[in-house]
């Protein structure tokens, strides 16, 4: 029997390289695993009162289902959260609970691609808009993020790139893979393009307060007359990623979303509800103590900028400083490999630490790459990195 195309086709680096990684792991070898932004696999742990708050909800609530939409008081709560952050009037019923981000990007390519139709992703772009854009018979489209420029969008390209098929423009800011932060002027041509071309736009910020070099703006708050659908949760800033807990705001002014909001929720009564001890739990990581988070941005700071350093010290590596998130996307300037991921599985093979391929960001703008987080301790990533050093010497 034979599973569809759509199935078959889906192409996830970040959790397809783990694969060979498994098989030496199951040799006895120990592998240093930077392919995946999961901040509790190292040194950050999830605050204590966040963890007993969801004990006291699993005893307090009935466990059973919640409303498809999420929880009142946490829609209540991200309402609030989102004036301060991004000053922006969102109502509770704008706002959805989901099982993470990942979730909302589904549903939301779901509720508002047609075969077909495109949207605009940044490239290179994480994986999962890809791949879901091309599973319901979408088309992304790529638009170029200039490297020389600290990966910021080219706006000139964005502007080519729009047809009478384009639906959406994607952005994600901090970025994944690359670790750049948007300027303020460039979200605003962008917000400018969507808006004279009739665009909704779809803002991934679930990295937003991850910034070491600038600030976080959302186009949410620079384009009021805009439609954006605003992606966030609670996997990175709070260290929850296994409670699987994200959210999507609708930023509608003129009502626009709509129909695309009816789509979205008629998949969420299908799928019944997010985790609900896990929504109640995560008001106290919303309105409870915050003091894990400076230390946690220290750490990043710190790491990001040694892995700039030495990566920038390897032979045949080169790479752009990250401004926000935790990669950091270098280039591969040998050409003894024919591909980035022939690369990442020769240095997998060859020194035991696993990258991910930049072509598994986008085949054009992704290419010649690899991507690393920089969540390990500064003694990880130097024996990671002098083991790339090492192996990068022996092929010169």
């Amino acid at each position: 029997m034979r599973a569809t195309k759509r199935a078959m086709n889906i192409d996830y680096a970040i959790r397809e390289v783990t694969v060979p990684a498994r098989e030496l792991e199951k040799s006895g070898v120990k592998v240093v695993k930077l392919n995946i932004g999961d901040p509790n696999k190292w040194d950050f742990e999830t605050p204590q009162h966040v963890r007993n708050a969801l004990c006291r909800a699993v005893e307090e609530c009935d466990n059973g289902y919640t409303a498809e939409e999420g929880v009142p008081e946490l829609r209540k709560a991200l309402a609030e959260k989102e004036k301060r952050k991004n000053n922006i009037d969102v109502s509770p019923d704008d706002i959805f609970i989901t099982n993470g981000v990942s979730e909302s990007i589904l549903n939301i390519i779901a509720a508002s691609v047609d075969p077909g139709e495109e949207i605009l992703v940044p490239g290179p772009s994480y994986p999962s808009y890809i791949e879901y854009i091309k599973y319901f018979g979408g088309v992304p489209v790529a638009y170029k993020t200039d490297e020389s420029n600290d990966w910021q969008p080219d706006i000139d390209d964005i502007r080519k790139k729009v047809t009478k098929k384009t639906k959406a423009l994607v952005v994600i800011n901090p970025n994944n893979p690359t670790g750049a932060l948007y300027s303020k002027k460039v979200l605003k041509e962008m917000c400018d393009v969507a808006g004279e071309h009739g665009l909704f736009i779809m803002s991934d910020e679930i990295y937003d307060l991850m910034t070491f070099d600038g600030e976080h703006y959302s186009p949410a708050t620079l384009a009021p007359d805009v439609p954006v659908i605003l992606f966030n949760g609670f996997s990175k800033v709070d260290l929850l990623p296994g409670w699987r807990l994200g959210y999507s705001v609708f930023r509608d002014p003129k009502g626009e979303l709509e129909e695309i909001k009816e789509g979205f929720v008629k998949q969420l009564r299908l799928r019944l509800c997010a985790n609900y001890p896990c929504q109640l739990a995560v008001l106290e990581a919303l309105n409870g103590p915050q003091e894990h988070w400076e230390t946690t941005k220290q750490k990043l700071r710190v790491r990001g900028e040694f892995a700039y350093k030495r990566l920038n010290e390897i032979e045949g590596i080169s790479t752009t400083k990250p401004k926000g998130a935790f990669y950091i996307f270098p280039k591969i300037l040998s050409k003894k490999w024919r591909t980035d991921k022939e690369f990442v599985l020769d240095v997998l093979y060859n020194t035991h630490v696993l990258f991910v391929h930049g072509s598994g960001f986008d085949p054009t703008y992704g290419s010649g790459h690899f991507r690393s987080v920089f969540l390990p301790p500064v003694e990880v990533l130097s024996d990671a990195f002098d083991r790339l050093d090492k192996f990068m010497k022996g092929k010169a």
